[in-house]
């Protein structure tokens, strides 16, 4: 697997290329992606990501979590297959800052709420969906699954 990551300056040093790829692994281990696939990971501040939520979602807003897929939209099922043989499944971005507001509300640590933003990213570059209802619970249902997964293999 081929996992790209870029953090931005200004993120705190506690959150590294290593562990964020390692989880990325774990997550698209457990959902069985391919050995040949790619993705890219962006930690950045919240200016950022309310930028490209309103350029790509026409949302003027901040939020968490942005997924960019390279899924083909007309079918949803294929992705694009790059000359380099990489499955190209598409970017994860990620806002620092308002992770650290979730994580102080949720009381648990940055850590953990970044764990929990990165894998929705990732499962929905890997089709997963949460606008109706049955869609949003197998989900929801899968996302604690994989944090079952990150946390329990790193105590």
């Amino acid at each position: 697997m081929e996992i790209n990551i870029l953090v931005d300056e200004g993120v705190e040093a506690g959150v590294g290329p290593s562990w964020l790829e390692e989880i990325a692994q774990r997550v698209l281990a457990a959902e069985k992606a391919s050995a040949k696939t790619e993705v890219g990971i962006v930690v950045t501040g919240q200016e950022m990501v309310q930028q490209l939520n309103r350029s790509y979602r026409g949302k003027d807003e901040p939020t968490d979590v942005l997924a960019f897929s390279t899924r083909d939209e007309a079918d949803g099922s294929r992705f694009i297959f790059a000359p380099d043989g990489l499955l190209h499944l598409g970017e994860v971005i990620i806002s620092y800052p308002q992770a650290a507001v979730q994580a102080e509300e949720h009381g648990h640590l940055l850590k953990r709420e970044l764990s929990i933003l990165l894998i929705h990213g990732l499962l929905h570059l890997l089709g997963y969906d949460h606008e109706e209802s049955e869609a949003r619970r197998k989900m929801r249902s899968r996302e604690k699954e994989l944090l079952g997964l990150i946390e329990g293999g790193s105590q």
